[in-house]
C-alpha cells in the first residue's frame, strides 16, 4: 500500500502551505496559502492540485477590468513620480509608443507573445528593445505585487524571451588637436567658459549650466556643485545634482582660473547672476543650449580642421576623469570619485582599463 503524502495533524487535520502565485512586496518571498482538511491525505492532495491549477490558469488573482496598457500608464504615474525627468520621459516614450501596440490587452491576459511582438516592431534598434523589457518586467512585478498578475506566469514569460543584448558605444576620447582647440578656438566669451570648466573641471552640462556667480570661491580657487538644470522639456529646471555624491566642490586649474575670474567680475558688476544664459539674461533654454554647442563646435573644427563628430560636453568629462586615473597613485581613487561626483564603483567600473593601464 503506497505512503500516504501528509499525515494528520495533533489538532485532526491534514495541511500544508501552497504558493499562491505572489510574492510579499516587501521581502520578496512566496506567499502561500494554508489548505487543511480533516477528511484524508488524499482529499488534502486533492486540494492542492487544484489550488495549483488555479494559479496556472491565473484564477487565483484579482480580477480586474484594465488593460495591460492602462495599468503601465498609472504605474508610471503612481511609482515613478520621483524619478528624473529624463527616466520618466524615457518611460513614455516606452509606453506610449511601443505598449500601445497591445493597448487592447487585458493586463491579466498578458504574455509573452504581446512582449515579443513590442520587440520584433523595434527590431534593429538594440537600446529601445532593453528599454521594452525592462519597462515591460517592472510593470509586470508591480501587478505581482499589487495581485492583479500570477508570478509564477511573469516568472514563464521571462524564462521562455531571448534577452535583449545592449551595450553603449564606448566614449571617444578627446583628440589631441581638440585639445589644443580649447585654447586656440575664437569662441564667444561665453562659449569659451563654458568649453573651460567642463574640461578643466570635468562638470557634467546640466551642473555647468546651473552654476552661478555664487558657486565660486576665487580666493579659494574653487567652484562648488550644488545644483542642476534638466532640460528635458525644453526650459530649464533646477534639481539637485545627480546623486548625493553629485555635492562637491572642485579646484579652478590655474590655466583657466584668470579667464573665469575676468568673467565672473564682469558678470557681478552689470548685476547678473548666472554664467550661462540667453540674451535676457534667463537661464539657457534647450534649443539655446543647442546653439551654443553647435558654435562651440563650429570654431573647434574652424581649428582643428577635423571633423567634431561625435563630440559631446560629456566627452570633455571623460577626458577629465581620463587625466585623473592616469595620476594615480599620487591621486587615490577616492579623491577622484570626490572630483567627478560619482562613487568609486562606479569610477572603477568605467575607467578600470585605464586604471589598470
Amino acid at each position: 500500500m503506497a505512503k500516504a503524502k501528509y499525515t494528520r495533524g495533533a489538532d485532526g487535520y491534514f495541511s500544508t502551505k501552497v504558493w499562491d502565485g505572489t510574492y510579499n512586496p516587501v521581502t520578496g518571498q512566496k506567499n502561500r496559502k494554508n489548505l487543511r482538511t480533516k477528511k484524508s491525505s488524499k482529499a488534502l492532495e486533492d486540494m492542492v492540485n487544484e489550488f495549483k491549477a488555479n494559479v496556472t490558469d491565473r484564477k487565483n488573482i484579482r480580477n480586474v477590468d484594465i488593460t495591460f496598457f492602462q495599468y503601465a500608464r498609472k504605474w508610471k504615474e503612481v511609482y515613478k513620480a520621483q524619478r528624473s525627468n529624463a527616466t520618466k520621459a524615457m518611460y513614455d516614450n516606452i509606453i506610449e509608443k511601443h505598449f500601445i501596440r497591445i493597448d487592447h490587452v487585458k493586463l491579466q491576459d498578458i504574455d509573452r507573445m504581446h512582449l515579443q511582438i513590442m520587440l520584433n516592431n523595434a527590431d534593429g534598434k538594440k537600446k529601445i528593445q532593453q528599454q521594452i523589457m525592462l519597462t515591460f518586467k517592472q510593470v509586470l512585478r508591480s501587478a505581482v505585487a499589487d495581485r492583479l498578475f500570477p508570478a509564477n506566469v511573469m516568472e514563464d514569460i521571462f524564462r521562455n524571451v531571448e534577452p535583449v543584448k545592449y551595450e553603449a558605444k564606448e566614449k571617444r576620447a578627446l583628440t589631441s588637436i581638440e585639445k589644443q582647440a580649447v585654447f586656440k578656438a575664437d569662441f564667444l566669451e561665453q562659449d569659451k567658459i563654458f568649453v573651460y570648466l567642463i574640461y578643466g573641471c570635468g562638470l557634467r552640462r546640466e551642473e555647468a549650466l546651473a552654476l552661478t556667480i555664487f558657486d565660486f570661491n576665487l580666493s579659494k580657487k574653487e567652484v562648488s556643485i550644488n545644483k542642476a538644470h534638466d532640460l528635458t522639456s525644453g526650459k530649464p529646471i533646477q534639481k539637485e545634482p545627480k546623486t548625493n555624491n553629485g555635492y562637491r566642490t572642485v579646484p579652478i586649474p590655474d590655466k583657466i582660473y584668470h579667464t573665469v575670474a575676468a568673467y565672473i567680475a564682469n558678470l557681478k558688476s552689470g548685476g547678473h547672476t548666472y554664467l550661462f544664459t540667453m540674451r535676457n539674461w534667463d537661464p539657457m533654454t534647450k534649443s539655446s543650449y543647442d546653439k551654443m554647442w553647435k558654435r562651440i563646435l563650429r570654431e573647434i573644427e574652424a581649428v582643428s580642421g577635423e571633423s567634431t563628430a561625435g563630440l559631446t560636453a560629456h566627452v570633455f568629462r571623460h577626458n577629465y576623469c581620463t587625466n585623473l586615473c592616469y595620476q594615480i597613485p599620487q591621486i587615490s581613487i577616492k579623491k577622484i570619485a570626490q572630483l567627478m561626483g560619482d562613487t568609486e564603483a562606479v569610477v572603477l567600473k568605467v575607467y578600470n582599463h585605464i586604471i589598470l593601464e
